[in-house]
């Protein structure tokens, strides 16, 4: 019997997520050029999140419709991979149905990637930074709360100078610094009536740049993002990304956070701080490639079908 990973040559990967948006087309492309170099037959399938049920026959069975329009909902067990790329907004009923889906698909034999229990984690940003915290990792000084006055006692206590950032959120969008008491009023107002969970955190000075080092496997890919002054350095609000070598330590840091987690890829944020510190900024578990994979040189997208597909 031939137990070569790469012999497989037909196999079928969803992925959950935008079908018509760059990630989903750079996969496909993957899937093409794999397909005609090697002699495979990788089908990348589109699907929703939205379509997603569970059936409850003589065996349980997680469906998903397709997003390129085809008739019937497929049951994920005849995936060979099935890739996360998004989770969509909806309601809390919705969101956690969604999870449970997952747990599902991965207990009746679907190889979830990555797996809802590192979803779970990662889209809390609380939980990763306990967590990480908890192992010894280098994190911001952080506090949850839930009322206004609770979260101006934490800006106080935090050195008048923090971040705040929703617990669910990516790409650097919702993220404030407040230096001000009248603007720390009147944003733990605003968050107490719409009954958020505030999330307070110590500004870490540094140079404007941070690292995201990006985990897949065994591997590991790192850029430095530079805003151009700005401390807010993500490539979708307009950074830079440039290739860098990372530290023994800073890459210590990325391997172990992904362990965490339970990760398969994820993209691990890391502070530079001025006093010398490499600081772990959050771990997300649906990290993009495009900026990181033109700042290496490395097609990330065969690699993770590669991967996907052994």
């Amino acid at each position: 019997m031939n137990l070569d990973p790469m012999s497989r040559t037909s196999c079928s990967v969803g992925v959950l997520g935008s079908a018509t948006g760059w990630y989903m087309r750079d996969l496909q492309r993957a899937a093409e050029e794999l397909n005609t170099q090697l002699h495979r037959n990788i089908d990348i399938v589109p699907l929703t999140f939205d379509s997603l049920s569970v059936r409850s026959l003589k065996n349980l069975e997680v469906r998903s419709a397709s997003a390129r329009g085809d008739a019937a909902a497929m049951d994920v067990r005849f995936l060979d991979a099935l890739l996360v790329r998004t989770m969509p907004l909806g309601s809390l009923e919705q969101v956690i149905f969604r999870m449970n889906a997952l747990h599902v698909a991965t207990e009746t034999g679907t190889r979830v990637l990555n797996t809802p229990r590192c979803l779970e984690i990662c889209i809390d940003k609380w939980l990763t930074i306990q967590k990480a915290r908890s192992e010894g990792i280098l994190t911001p000084r952080t506090i949850c709360c839930q009322s206004r006055d609770e979260a101006l006692h934490a800006w106080n206590v935090l050195g008048e100078d923090c971040i705040v950032k929703p617990i669910f959120g990516g790409e650097g969008r919702g993220i404030v610094r407040i230096k001000d008491y009248d603007m720390a009023w009147r944003v733990f107002s605003t968050l107490e009536q719409l009954r958020s969970v505030i999330y307070v955190q110590e500004f870490v000075s540094n140079d404007g740049s941070d690292l995201r080092l990006l985990v897949l496997g065994e591997s590991l890919y790192c850029v430095r993002r530079d805003a151009g002054g700005s401390w807010k350095a993500n490539v979708s609000l307009g950074g830079t990304a440039t290739r860098i070598e990372p530290t023994f330590e800073q890459a210590d840091i990325a391997y172990r956070a992904a362990k965490i987690v339970d990760g398969w890829m994820v993209g691990v944020d890391v502070i530079e701080a001025s006093d010398g510190g490499n600081v772990l900024i959050e771990v997300n578990a649906v990290p993009g490639w495009r900026a990181t994979a033109a700042a290496v040189g490395i097609d990330i997208a065969k690699h993770m079908l590669e991967l996907a597909t052994r």
